[in-house]
This record gives structure tokens, sequence and C-alpha cells, in this order.
């Protein structure tokens, strides 16, 4: 006779639903709280620019009423902005943004890359010395900067590129040395035994792995040039409207016993317009570039 055996199947344990379950019950709930939070949050900070919007739509005889809207809505503070010479100084106030965001980039990348591959003397001093610039403000040297570039014959565009670009240096300088430092060299490396040089590792392989840094340096240049107020003010004094920067330009409708309100706001929209359209282009590579350097 022979006996046989017979193996006892394996238990098996049921899934643990109910966990699982309650979990995507509960993940709809939180994805719609903080979406409502979000949207309550972006209403509470589109406010002010709708109340310029129903503003800069208001006639004059309206500009009392204590309506929400205007009964008659009006573009007429829009269309004749232009013929007050703002259109002159909305290109004056982008050819300095973008003249100073320009010298930044050529000066800050390659200090920048420089003090990040290369471990020589005096490098944390390089480094101090270009962050204790950030201390010095513009307000505080806005006499002795006036004296040298009217000494030196210079044109207010060419003064204020100068200088916005002067104070934008070392936050550059600083977020792009710590944007390279998390590259790894090997792939530079890499690239010089498969026949690149220093120059071509740089320009293929470096830079494109930089650009979310490059643009956060970039972002911040511009919105710093294209909003200072002080300094532009005091360099383009007595100039005609058309050659002010946008930000002194406004002040035109700012009188000494009454304010335009109308043109005031409308003003004040299209001045925003140029840095909405910019960070919106380059919206994504900002928020990359703003975490550059946390971790290696």
């Amino acid at each position: 006779m022979s006996a046989t055996t017979t193996s006892a199947a394996p238990t098996r344990r049921p899934p643990r639903a109910a966990p699982a379950a309650a979990s995507r019950r509960r993940r709809p709930l939180r994805t719609w709280l903080v979406a409502g939070t979000a949207y309550l949050v972006a209403a509470i900070f589109l406010l002010p620019y709708l109340d310029m919007i129903v503003m800069a739509g208001r006639p004059n005889d309206e500009l009392g009423l204590a309506t929400v809207f205007p009964k008659h809505f009006t573009f007429s503070n829009f269309t004749t902005l232009w013929s007050s010479g703002l259109g002159g100084s909305i290109g004056e106030s982008l050819q300095i943004a973008a003249g100073a965001t320009v010298v930044v980039l050529l000066v800050a990348a390659p200090a920048a890359y420089y003090t990040a591959r290369h471990r020589f003397r005096g490098r944390t001093a390089f480094l101090l010395l270009v962050l204790a610039t950030q201390m010095f403000q513009p307000a505080a040297m806005l006499v002795g900067l006036q004296r040298e570039f009217t000494n030196f014959g210079l044109s207010p565009t060419l003064s204020l590129t100068l200088i916005n670009a002067g104070f934008n240096l070392a936050f550059a300088v600083w977020i792009l040395n710590a944007f390279f430092s998390s590259i790894p060299v090997e792939l530079e490396e890499a690239s010089m035994v498969d026949g690149l040089g220093r120059v071509g590792a740089l320009l293929r392989i470096t830079l494109p792995l930089a650009a979310p840094g490059i643009v956060t340096a970039l972002i911040f240049t511009f919105i710093s040039a294209w909003n200072e107020f002080l300094v532009a003010l005091t360099l383009s004094l007595g100039e005609p409207t058309s050659q002010q920067p946008l930000t002194v330009a406004i002040n035109q409708y700012i009188g000494e016993y009454s304010i335009d309100w109308g043109h005031l706001f409308a003003a004040g929209l299209v001045a925003t317009v140029p840095v909405i359209i910019l960070f919106a282009l380059i919206e994504r590579r900002v928020v990359g570039g703003l975490t550059a350097g946390a971790v290696k």
C-alpha cells in the first residue's frame, strides 16, 4: 500500500480594502480643499488689479460714484496714453531693463562658472565681497552716481542700464554659482573625452543644464530694472516724457492739486503687461531655478 499525502493549500489573506478605499475617498476632498484655497489666495491677489481695471474704465464724471462697476465703461484712458508720450517711455524702460539683463548675464555667468569649478585662493573672500555689494542701496549713493555719470557725459539710458546691472550682479553671481556647483563635473569630463573642448562642453552640456538658473537670474534682473524708480527719477530729471523710464513718466498724471486717476490706473496696468508676459513664458524654468543648489 502506498500512502498519499496532500499538502494543504496556502491560505491567502484578504486584501485590506477598507483603508485603501477610505484613502481614496479622502484624497478628492483634500484635493478640493487645496485647490479651493489656492483659488481663494489667487483671487485676493488679483483684486487690486481688478480694481485698477474698473477705475481705468470709469469716465471722469463717475470717479466719485460709490458703485462697484462704472455705468459707462470707456477705453479713452487707454487710447490717449500714447499721445502723452507713454509709448516712448515703455520703449525706454524695455531698453534699460533688457540691456541691464544682458550685461548681468554676460558678466555673472563666467564669474559664477569659474568660482564653481575652481578652488582658488581667495575664492570665499571674492564671493563674500560680491555678496557685500548687496548691502549698498542705490539711494545711499545717489548723489555720487549722478555726479559720476554727469561728468562722463553718458545718456540717462546708458547710465541707468549700467547702474541696474551693477546692483543686480551679486544676486545673479550667487544663484548661478549654486546652480553650476550642483551640476556634476563628470558630465563635462565625459564630453571632453568624446572630443569636446572646455568651451564646447560649457556651451553644449553645462549651459543647457543650467538654463533654469540662468532664466531665474534673467527674470529677477529684468523685474528689478523695470521697477526701479528713485535713480531713474534723478538721472532722467528734465528729460521729455518719451525719453523717461515708465516708472518716472507715470508721475505726470499726479499734479500738485489734482490726480488724473483714470490715466494713472490705465498706465499702471500697461506697465504690468510686459512683466506678466515674460513671467508667463518662463514660469516653469523659474520654479526649477529657485531650488537650484538646494541639494547636491
